[in-house]
């Protein structure tokens, strides 16, 4: 079983660290410099890749290009100011109905 004393907080906070600690090695620094379009479409690669492992016989390979693609996930919410309590919080409001009234709640859906 893996180690569950890392958590996504831990993560959202290493994040933030690297982007304002300017570290010239830090792969966070450097795309948060290339700015918010660029994480974006990073999130989005990743999104693809997940999909794609996912589809695939190689579990190790859904390992991975999850962490990639929470890792990415975090930048864009850090870039846009968001809190990940702030997603926290949204899901658990979710998760107080059921997926179908939610979805049934949400205008336009």
């Amino acid at each position: 079983m893996a180690d569950s004393t890392f958590t996504l907080s831990d993560l959202e906070a290493i994040v933030a660290d690297r982007l304002k600690n300017g570290d010239v090695t830090s792969y966070t620094r450097k795309l948060a410099e290339k700015g918010l379009p660029k994480a974006a479409q990073k999130l989005g690669e990743e999104a693809v890749e997940t999909v794609i492992a996912a589809l695939g016989s190689d579990t190790d390979a859904v390992t991975y290009e999850s962490a990639d693609l929470l890792y990415h996930l975090l930048v864009v919410l850090a870039l846009k100011g968001i809190p990940l309590e702030e997603v926290l919080t949204e899901l658990k409001r979710r998760t107080a109905q059921s997926g179908l009234q939610e979805k049934a709640s949400r205008s336009g859906d």
